[in-house]
């Protein structure tokens, strides 16, 4: 009875921005032609040359399939990075340069708020949905900051301070651009890297990380592939990077722009370097413990795409708990449904951490 009305409810708040842009579809292979961004990873080994990449590779979706291949197989080096040497705290606000520089100087300077409190050591990294604004989560960093956890609230590439000036969306982050949105993640995940270096050199040694809807996909690449994470929280979950962009009601203006392009099992394997389904398995036998939270009626992360996670956690014999909110995508950031939300994952990194 209740699911019509969680859809109706769901659409309307969809809805409510009505600034979405359907983008020109692009291969976007010039993003993945960078020197700094390709530190221990070189796009010269698949045959990419200096100039205009677009220009000398025949069949772009199969050189974009082979790099997401060797990215996957490589995933050590291909989210290694350069230390950070310009951190820079003002009152509550951090600043630092991205590891991974793009062709957007604002771009290029990570923005973080720093919550610090009575913690024996503990701090989380917080990663806001896609498009959160700057007072995106803040509320919940402070909430953690009560519950005894020092935190630092990091925006994403191409949000709020970040954004370039044409933008009035984050459209960069995630869009029709194929290669653009594949550096923009990988770039986040550096990002979460280097923050994680400057909260060590802080003094903190239990470290957590907790990502809401795109940044749930980052929180969990971050996590595997740094070893000081002991826990995160992935708040609203899916195997695949390519299918909560194909199905979600969220992005179907990216879809428009995809299709009559690549199909959506092409889109899978292009951006497997930045779907949770790649790295699973790295997780097997590190002890390191996830909360896994998913809505019943989310019509952005369809609940089948959540229910395979689930299923692959089990199968693998991974440590995590489980949450489901009786409510959808959007709503879960509604009363009642964001206390309930709040209070367990505020009490889930409190006892793990």
């Amino acid at each position: 009875m209740l699911a019509p009305v969680f859809h109706r409810w769901e659409l309307s708040l969809s809805r409510k921005d009505r600034n979405r842009t359907v983008r020109p579809f692009e291969w976007g292979i010039e993003f993945l032609q960078n020197g700094i961004s390709n530190r221990g990873f070189r796009t010269a080994d698949c045959g990419l040359n200096d100039g205009n990449p677009q220009s000398e590779i025949r069949n772009p979706k199969s050189y974009l399939i082979d790099y997401a291949r060797r990215a996957v197989r490589e995933s050590d080096a291909y989210h290694s990075y350069a230390p950070v040497k310009d951190y820079r705290l003002e009152g509550s606000h951090l600043t630092f340069s991205s590891p991974l520089q793009t062709a957007y100087p604002r771009n290029n300077i990570v923005h973080g708020r720093y919550f610090p409190a009575e913690s024996d050591g503990r701090a989380v990294l917080v990663l806001p949905q896609w498009n959160a604004g700057g007072k995106g989560h803040i509320a919940l960093a402070r909430l953690l900051s009560l519950f005894g956890l020092s935190t630092l609230r990091l925006s994403m590439p191409y949000h709020d301070l970040r954004m370039p000036e044409e933008l009035i969306r984050a459209d960069y982050m995630l869009s029709p651009n194929l290669g653009r949105t594949l550096q923009a993640v990988r770039q986040a995940v550096m990002d979460c890297r280097a923050a994680l270096d400057w909260l060590q050199s802080e003094g903190y040694s239990r470290l957590g990380i907790l990502g809401t809807s795109l940044g749930s996909c980052i929180a969990l690449i971050t996590m595997v592939h740094d070893p000081r994470l002991r826990a995160s929280v992935q708040n609203h979950i899916s195997p695949y990077f390519a299918d909560v962009v194909w199905t979600g009601i969220s992005t179907r203006h990216v879809r428009a722009g995809l299709e009559g392009h690549v199909t959506l099992e092409d889109l899978r394997e292009i951006w497997m370097p930045i779907s949770p389904k790649a790295y699973l398995k790295r997780l097997v036998e590190t002890e390191k413990k996830s909360l896994l939270v998913h809505a019943r009626y989310d019509h952005s992360f369809l609940p089948d795409l959540s229910r395979e996670v689930l299923q692959e956690y089990r199968d693998l014999d991974l440590p995590h708990s489980t949450l489901e909110l009786r409510c959808g995508h959007y709503t879960s950031g509604k009363f009642p449904f964001n206390i309930i939300l709040g209070w367990a994952v505020c009490h889930y990194l409190r006892r793990n951490l």
